[in-house]
């Protein structure tokens, strides 16, 4: 089973920034689809970003879109999330997730449904 694991999570005041890694041991991510996913307390879970495999789209939430960039480190087997201009309502905690992906032409969308495998969360606050 592909096990996803986050980090770069923590404390930081309005108008920082963040990086989040998600990275996998004993499998190449640049075979799956990575999405990132936020939840905060008494909200639903949302999509803040995904990527396809080598070739294929980014996707953006509407309320990241310009702050936040995804980005692949093959080299590195990881994806991150640079989380810049942040604000309170970011707070949440961060999930990384996957699905395969074969074809270069793949779609990535952020709907949790679509993946399979998922990381156990970040905290990311916001605060002063």
């Amino acid at each position: 089973q592909l096990q996803l694991v986050e980090s770069g999570g923590g404390l930081v005041q309005p108008g920082g920034s963040l990086r989040l890694s998600c990275s996998a041991s004993g499998f190449t991510l640049e075979s799956y689809a990575i999405g990132w996913f936020r939840q905060a307390p008494g909200k639903e879970r949302e999509g803040v970003s995904c990527i396809s495999i080598t070739g294929g789209r980014t996707n953006y939430a509407g309320s990241v879109k310009g702050r936040f960039t995804i980005s692949r480190d093959n080299a590195k087997n990881t994806v991150t999330l640079q989380m810049n201009s942040l604000k309170p309502e970011d707070t949440a905690v961060y999930y990384c997730a996957a699905f395969r992906q074969f074809s270069i032409w793949g779609l990535c969308v952020l709907s949790p449904d679509k993946f399979d495998s998922w990381g156990q969360g970040t905290q990311v606050t916001v605060s002063s």
